[in-house]
Protein backbone atom coordinates (compact mmCIF):
# COMPACT_ATOMS: atom_id res chain seq x y z
CA UNK A 1 0.00 0.00 0.00
CA UNK A 2 2.80 2.39 0.90
CA UNK A 3 4.68 1.50 -2.30
CA UNK A 4 1.64 2.34 -4.46
CA UNK A 5 1.18 5.68 -2.74
CA UNK A 6 4.85 6.49 -3.14
CA UNK A 7 4.84 5.49 -6.82
CA UNK A 8 1.80 7.68 -7.43
CA UNK A 9 3.64 10.66 -6.00
CA UNK A 10 6.73 9.89 -8.08
CA UNK A 11 4.65 9.69 -11.25
CA UNK A 12 2.84 12.91 -10.41
CA UNK A 13 6.08 14.77 -9.71
CA UNK A 14 7.43 13.48 -13.02
CA UNK A 15 4.40 14.86 -14.89
CA UNK A 16 4.72 18.23 -13.16
CA UNK A 17 8.46 18.38 -13.83
CA UNK A 18 7.88 17.74 -17.53
CA UNK A 19 5.29 20.49 -17.63
CA UNK A 20 7.54 22.96 -15.83
CA UNK A 21 10.41 22.15 -18.20
CA UNK A 22 8.38 22.75 -21.36
CA UNK A 23 8.44 25.90 -23.48
CA UNK A 24 5.99 28.71 -22.94
CA UNK A 25 4.68 30.72 -20.02
CA UNK A 26 4.60 29.18 -16.54
CA UNK A 27 2.68 30.71 -13.67
CA UNK A 28 0.76 29.98 -10.49
CA UNK A 29 -2.96 30.65 -10.03
CA UNK A 30 -5.15 30.42 -6.94
CA UNK A 31 -8.58 28.76 -7.11
CA UNK A 32 -9.41 28.84 -3.39
CA UNK A 33 -13.13 28.92 -2.70
CA UNK A 34 -14.21 28.11 -6.25
CA UNK A 35 -16.97 25.45 -6.25
CA UNK A 36 -16.46 22.47 -8.57
CA UNK A 37 -19.27 23.45 -10.94
CA UNK A 38 -18.09 27.04 -11.12
CA UNK A 39 -14.58 25.79 -11.83
CA UNK A 40 -15.83 23.76 -14.78
CA UNK A 41 -17.68 26.77 -16.15
CA UNK A 42 -14.63 29.02 -15.74
CA UNK A 43 -12.31 26.59 -17.47
CA UNK A 44 -14.75 26.28 -20.37
CA UNK A 45 -14.41 30.02 -21.04
CA UNK A 46 -10.62 29.90 -21.38
CA UNK A 47 -8.89 29.72 -24.73
CA UNK A 48 -7.35 26.56 -26.03
CA UNK A 49 -3.60 26.48 -25.57
CA UNK A 50 -3.83 27.10 -21.83
CA UNK A 51 -3.58 24.27 -19.32
CA UNK A 52 -4.32 24.24 -15.60
CA UNK A 53 -2.80 21.54 -13.41
CA UNK A 54 -3.61 21.00 -9.74
CA UNK A 55 -1.46 19.29 -7.12
CA UNK A 56 -0.44 19.64 -3.50
CA UNK A 57 2.09 22.31 -2.64
CA UNK A 58 4.59 19.69 -1.53
CA UNK A 59 4.49 18.02 -4.95
CA UNK A 60 4.77 21.38 -6.67
CA UNK A 61 7.91 22.11 -4.66
CA UNK A 62 9.54 18.79 -5.55
CA UNK A 63 8.76 19.18 -9.24
CA UNK A 64 9.90 22.80 -9.20
CA UNK A 65 13.28 21.78 -7.79
CA UNK A 66 13.65 18.87 -10.21
CA UNK A 67 12.93 21.24 -13.10
CA UNK A 68 15.87 23.35 -11.91
CA UNK A 69 13.77 26.43 -11.15
CA UNK A 70 14.69 28.75 -8.25
CA UNK A 71 12.68 27.81 -5.17
CA UNK A 72 12.27 31.45 -4.08
CA UNK A 73 10.26 32.16 -7.23
CA UNK A 74 7.70 29.51 -6.32
CA UNK A 75 7.52 30.64 -2.71
CA UNK A 76 6.92 34.23 -3.84
CA UNK A 77 3.88 33.13 -5.85
CA UNK A 78 2.69 30.76 -3.12
CA UNK A 79 2.38 33.70 -0.71
CA UNK A 80 -0.98 34.62 -2.24
CA UNK A 81 -2.10 31.13 -3.29
CA UNK A 82 -4.19 29.10 -0.85
CA UNK A 83 -5.13 26.45 -3.41
CA UNK A 84 -2.55 26.69 -6.19
CA UNK A 85 -2.56 25.38 -9.71
CA UNK A 86 0.07 25.62 -12.42
CA UNK A 87 -0.99 27.56 -15.49
CA UNK A 88 0.93 26.96 -18.70
CA UNK A 89 0.60 28.26 -22.24
CA UNK A 90 2.87 28.14 -25.24
CA UNK A 91 0.54 30.11 -27.52
CA UNK A 92 -0.52 33.15 -25.45
CA UNK A 93 1.60 36.07 -24.37
CA UNK A 94 1.55 37.18 -20.74
CA UNK A 95 -0.95 39.97 -21.38
CA UNK A 96 -3.39 37.63 -23.13
CA UNK A 97 -2.97 35.04 -20.38
CA UNK A 98 -3.68 37.62 -17.67
CA UNK A 99 -6.74 39.04 -19.45
CA UNK A 100 -8.19 35.57 -20.02
CA UNK A 101 -7.84 34.64 -16.37
CA UNK A 102 -9.25 38.00 -15.21
CA UNK A 103 -12.48 37.19 -17.05
CA UNK A 104 -13.12 34.31 -14.67
CA UNK A 105 -13.49 36.62 -11.67
CA UNK A 106 -16.98 36.61 -10.21
CA UNK A 107 -18.73 37.00 -6.87
CA UNK A 108 -20.26 34.37 -4.62
CA UNK A 109 -22.51 34.55 -1.61
CA UNK A 110 -20.83 35.00 1.75
CA UNK A 111 -20.74 32.01 4.10
CA UNK A 112 -20.22 31.68 7.82
CA UNK A 113 -16.64 32.63 8.68
CA UNK A 114 -15.80 34.42 5.42
CA UNK A 115 -13.69 37.54 5.77
CA UNK A 116 -15.09 40.66 4.11
CA UNK A 117 -12.56 41.73 1.43
CA UNK A 118 -13.93 45.28 1.59
CA UNK A 119 -16.72 47.24 3.23
CA UNK A 120 -20.07 45.62 2.42
CA UNK A 121 -22.59 48.38 1.77
CA UNK A 122 -26.36 47.91 1.53
CA UNK A 123 -27.91 50.84 -0.29
CA UNK A 124 -31.12 52.55 0.72
CA UNK A 125 -34.13 51.89 -1.49
CA UNK A 126 -36.91 49.50 -2.43
CA UNK A 127 -36.48 45.74 -2.86
CA UNK A 128 -38.51 43.14 -4.72
CA UNK A 129 -39.59 41.41 -1.52
CA UNK A 130 -43.24 41.28 -0.45
CA UNK A 131 -44.11 41.95 3.20
CA UNK A 132 -43.17 39.08 5.47
CA UNK A 133 -40.63 37.75 7.97
CA UNK A 134 -37.75 39.11 5.87
CA UNK A 135 -38.31 42.55 7.41
CA UNK A 136 -37.34 41.25 10.83
CA UNK A 137 -34.52 39.15 9.39
CA UNK A 138 -33.00 42.19 7.70
CA UNK A 139 -33.31 44.27 10.85
CA UNK A 140 -31.66 41.51 12.88
CA UNK A 141 -28.74 41.63 10.46
CA UNK A 142 -28.30 45.37 10.99
CA UNK A 143 -30.20 46.33 7.83
CA UNK A 144 -33.17 48.54 8.81
CA UNK A 145 -36.25 47.88 6.69
CA UNK A 146 -39.97 48.60 6.59
CA UNK A 147 -42.97 48.09 4.34
CA UNK A 148 -43.70 50.80 1.79
CA UNK A 149 -46.18 50.54 -1.08
CA UNK A 150 -46.49 46.81 -0.64
CA UNK A 151 -42.75 46.12 -0.81
CA UNK A 152 -39.91 45.80 1.66
CA UNK A 153 -37.86 48.98 1.63
CA UNK A 154 -34.33 49.52 3.02
CA UNK A 155 -34.69 52.65 5.16
CA UNK A 156 -31.12 53.90 4.94
CA UNK A 157 -27.73 52.97 3.53
CA UNK A 158 -25.73 50.91 6.03
CA UNK A 159 -22.42 49.03 6.22
CA UNK A 160 -23.21 45.87 8.20
CA UNK A 161 -19.69 44.48 7.74
CA UNK A 162 -16.44 46.36 7.31
CA UNK A 163 -13.35 45.19 5.46
CA UNK A 164 -11.48 42.50 7.39
CA UNK A 165 -14.40 41.55 9.62
CA UNK A 166 -15.86 38.04 9.81
CA UNK A 167 -19.21 37.62 8.08
CA UNK A 168 -22.00 36.01 10.08
CA UNK A 169 -23.80 33.14 8.37
CA UNK A 170 -27.27 34.65 8.77
CA UNK A 171 -26.08 37.96 7.40
CA UNK A 172 -24.53 36.15 4.46
CA UNK A 173 -27.93 34.68 3.64
CA UNK A 174 -29.57 38.11 3.82
CA UNK A 175 -26.92 39.62 1.58
CA UNK A 176 -27.44 36.83 -0.92
CA UNK A 177 -31.18 37.53 -0.97
CA UNK A 178 -30.33 41.15 -1.76
CA UNK A 179 -28.08 39.85 -4.59
CA UNK A 180 -24.95 41.05 -2.82
CA UNK A 181 -22.15 38.55 -3.40
CA UNK A 182 -19.11 40.06 -1.71
CA UNK A 183 -16.67 37.15 -1.92
CA UNK A 184 -14.65 37.26 -5.12
CA UNK A 185 -13.64 33.97 -6.66
CA UNK A 186 -11.98 32.99 -9.89
CA UNK A 187 -8.82 31.61 -11.39
CA UNK A 188 -6.64 34.31 -9.87
CA UNK A 189 -3.15 34.71 -11.28
CA UNK A 190 -0.50 34.96 -8.55
CA UNK A 191 2.41 35.51 -10.90
CA UNK A 192 4.25 34.29 -13.98
CA UNK A 193 7.93 33.77 -14.68
CA UNK A 194 9.41 35.78 -17.54
CA UNK A 195 13.12 35.41 -18.29
CA UNK A 196 13.76 34.08 -14.81
CA UNK A 197 11.90 36.93 -13.08
CA UNK A 198 8.57 36.61 -11.28
CA UNK A 199 6.07 39.15 -12.58
CA UNK A 200 3.28 39.84 -10.06
CA UNK A 201 -0.32 40.43 -11.20
CA UNK A 202 -0.22 44.18 -10.47
CA UNK A 203 2.41 44.51 -13.20
CA UNK A 204 0.43 42.35 -15.61
CA UNK A 205 -2.75 44.36 -15.05
CA UNK A 206 -1.44 47.27 -17.10
CA UNK A 207 -3.85 48.16 -19.90
CA UNK A 208 -1.78 47.41 -23.00
CA UNK A 209 -4.38 48.98 -25.29
CA UNK A 210 -4.10 52.26 -23.41
CA UNK A 211 -0.31 52.10 -23.54
CA UNK A 212 -0.42 51.46 -27.29
CA UNK A 213 -2.81 54.36 -27.84
CA UNK A 214 -0.53 56.66 -25.83
CA UNK A 215 2.50 55.47 -27.80
CA UNK A 216 0.71 56.20 -31.08
CA UNK A 217 -0.25 59.69 -29.87
CA UNK A 218 3.32 60.41 -28.77
CA UNK A 219 4.74 59.17 -32.08
CA UNK A 220 2.30 61.37 -34.00
CA UNK A 221 3.29 64.42 -31.94
CA UNK A 222 6.98 63.76 -32.65
CA UNK A 223 6.27 63.36 -36.38
CA UNK A 224 4.30 66.63 -36.50
CA UNK A 225 7.03 68.56 -34.67
CA UNK A 226 9.67 67.09 -36.97
CA UNK A 227 7.67 67.99 -40.09
CA UNK A 228 7.43 64.39 -41.27
CA UNK A 229 4.70 63.97 -43.88
CA UNK A 230 2.57 60.84 -43.86
CA UNK A 231 -1.10 59.84 -43.85
CA UNK A 232 -1.37 60.69 -40.15
CA UNK A 233 0.36 64.07 -40.13
CA UNK A 234 -0.78 65.62 -43.43
CA UNK A 235 -4.38 66.25 -42.21
CA UNK A 236 -2.92 67.92 -39.12
CA UNK A 237 -0.60 70.08 -41.22
CA UNK A 238 -3.52 71.18 -43.38
CA UNK A 239 -5.72 71.93 -40.37
CA UNK A 240 -2.89 73.88 -38.70
CA UNK A 241 -2.19 75.86 -41.87
CA UNK A 242 -5.86 76.67 -42.27
CA UNK A 243 -6.07 77.86 -38.65
CA UNK A 244 -3.03 80.12 -39.10
CA UNK A 245 -4.43 81.48 -42.36
CA UNK A 246 -7.74 82.31 -40.74
CA UNK A 247 -5.93 83.91 -37.82
CA UNK A 248 -3.97 86.09 -40.25
CA UNK A 249 -7.11 87.00 -42.18
CA UNK A 250 -8.79 87.95 -38.92
CA UNK A 251 -6.29 90.80 -38.53
CA UNK A 252 -7.32 92.36 -41.85
CA UNK A 253 -10.06 94.86 -42.56
CA UNK A 254 -13.26 93.11 -43.61
CA UNK A 255 -13.38 95.19 -46.80
CA UNK A 256 -10.29 93.34 -47.98
CA UNK A 257 -11.91 89.90 -47.65
CA UNK A 258 -14.29 88.12 -49.98
CA UNK A 259 -17.65 86.81 -48.80
CA UNK A 260 -16.49 83.21 -48.41
CA UNK A 261 -13.60 84.18 -46.17
CA UNK A 262 -15.78 86.49 -44.09
CA UNK A 263 -18.24 83.62 -43.58
CA UNK A 264 -15.39 81.32 -42.54
CA UNK A 265 -14.18 83.84 -39.98
CA UNK A 266 -17.66 84.34 -38.58
CA UNK A 267 -18.05 80.57 -38.21
CA UNK A 268 -14.81 80.32 -36.21
CA UNK A 269 -14.78 83.22 -33.74
CA UNK A 270 -12.20 81.53 -31.53
CA UNK A 271 -9.65 81.72 -34.33
CA UNK A 272 -9.73 85.51 -34.41
CA UNK A 273 -9.65 85.68 -30.62
CA UNK A 274 -6.61 83.44 -30.42
CA UNK A 275 -4.77 85.18 -33.24
CA UNK A 276 -1.50 86.91 -32.24
CA UNK A 277 -1.90 90.69 -31.82
CA UNK A 278 0.35 93.63 -31.14
CA UNK A 279 -0.99 97.12 -30.62
CA UNK A 280 -4.54 96.98 -31.99
CA UNK A 281 -4.80 100.76 -32.25
CA UNK A 282 -1.52 101.09 -34.08
CA UNK A 283 -2.47 98.29 -36.50
CA UNK A 284 -5.81 99.92 -37.23
CA UNK A 285 -4.27 103.35 -37.77
CA UNK A 286 -1.60 101.84 -40.00
CA UNK A 287 -4.22 100.04 -42.06
CA UNK A 288 -6.30 103.20 -42.48
CA UNK A 289 -3.24 105.20 -43.44
CA UNK A 290 -2.22 102.62 -46.01
CA UNK A 291 -5.76 102.59 -47.36
CA UNK A 292 -5.68 106.35 -47.91
CA UNK A 293 -2.24 106.37 -49.53
CA UNK A 294 -2.39 103.33 -51.82
CA UNK A 295 -5.98 102.13 -52.22
CA UNK A 296 -5.48 100.43 -55.58
CA UNK A 297 -2.36 98.51 -54.55
CA UNK A 298 -3.95 97.35 -51.27
CA UNK A 299 -7.09 96.21 -53.03
CA UNK A 300 -5.06 94.14 -55.44
CA UNK A 301 -3.00 92.56 -52.66
CA UNK A 302 -5.96 91.71 -50.45
CA UNK A 303 -7.91 90.43 -53.40
CA UNK A 304 -5.15 87.94 -54.04
CA UNK A 305 -5.18 86.85 -50.38
CA UNK A 306 -8.93 86.35 -50.51
CA UNK A 307 -8.60 84.29 -53.67
CA UNK A 308 -6.00 82.10 -51.97
CA UNK A 309 -8.48 81.22 -49.20
CA UNK A 310 -11.34 80.89 -51.68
Amino acid sequence: MMAKATQWKVDRVGELTELLSSDGIIGIVDVAGVPAQAMLEMRSTLRTGMTLTMAKKSLFRRAWNEAGLPEEQLETMFETAQQPMIVHSNSLNISQLFQQLEQTRTGRAAKEGDIAPEDIVVEQGPTEFAPGPIVGELSAGGIPAKIEKGKVNIIKTVTPVKAGEVIDGELGLMLDKLDIKPIEIGIILCGVIVDGVVMPPDVLSIDTNALLAQAVANALAVAVNAGISNSGTIPLFIANANAHALALAGQLDSSALDDELVAALEATPTVTEAAPTTDAGADEASSEEAAEEEPEEEEAEFGGLGNMFG
